[in-house]
């Protein structure tokens, strides 16, 4: 790796922040403690003790067409949750969610398993922008059931929550938020965070894995040629930005190929 490189790469390391889907799902690989903070403050829960943490997990439904989860948490009750970054408004749609959903219910059951007896989900959406435009920083999603003239909880287990990436406020989760977008670990709120980016960041280590993932990203770009690796990382949720940067190719052939490779849910 050239010096030049190397300097292009440090440049690159040191904009990374969470809401960057990519970073993400390497601060968080095995990070049960960076993950379990994230659930208790979005969820408003002190119970939660996660277990087991994966990153990039892909699922498929019954006719093939799979689905990336940037993060997937296991806690001690075997209830699953995904974490999602969705920087675009329009990857962060009811659609998109539901089947979000719907497919990590689908593979939670066990061969002969009881229905009833099935652990709950939780389908999280942190989002860049206020994509309900409610101006909340949370937007719990949960199906009901009309009797009467009643509204209540249908209790199906199956949960979906909206975290808005623009809320400020001065609590835990407008705190989490600015940790998200924060690309100085020194200036986070919380060192769950902090101390993972810090690791990549700054520490001669850590740096180093950084910029073997970027040299592996451009090897395969090489080998498999630019357009086929960035589909690979359309299919990642990777922002257009970051591959466009990878690839060297314009954000109007991205774009076209996003429209060609990804089937609308």
């Amino acid at each position: 790796m050239t010096k030049e490189l190397r300097e292009k790469y440090l440049d690159r390391i040191n904009s990374l922040r969470y809401i960057d889907d990519d970073f993400m799902t390497v601060c968080l690989a095995d990070n049960i403690e960076a993950v379990e903070l994230i659930l208790r403050i979005v969820l408003n829960r002190d119970d939660i003790t996660v277990t087991s943490v994966r990153t990039q997990v892909q699922l498929k439904n019954l006719q093939g067409h799979s689905v990336g989860l940037d993060v997937l948490a296991i806690d001690k009750e075997r209830n699953e949750m995904n974490i999602e970054i969705q920087r675009a408004n329009k990857g962060a749609g009811a659609k998109r969610a539901a089947y979000h959903s719907t497919l990590l219910v689908s593979h939670m059951l066990e061969p002969q398993g009881d229905v009833e007896a099935m652990p709950e989900s939780y389908v999280i959406f942190i989002t860049e922008n206020d994509v309900l435009k409610g101006g909340q920083p949370l937007y719990p999603v949960e199906r009901m059931v009309k009797i009467k003239d009643e509204y209540v909880l249908f209790g199906d287990g199956m949960h979906i929550l909206y975290v808005n990436g623009e809320y400020r406020g001065d609590d835990p989760v407008g705190k989490l938020m600015h940790d998200f977008f924060c690309n100085n670990p020194d200036d986070m709120n919380y060192e769950e965070l902090a101390k993972k980016a810090r690791y990549l960041k700054k520490d001669e280590e850590g740096v180093n894995t950084m910029c073997k993932i970027f040299e592996e990203v451009k090897e395969e770009g090489r080998e498999e040629g630019r357009e086929e690796i960035a589909v690979r990382m359309i299919k990642e949720n990777m922002s257009l930005g970051d591959i466009s940067r990878f690839t060297s190719l314009p954000i109007n052939v991205l774009e076209e190929l996003k429209k060609q490779f990804m089937q609308p849910v």
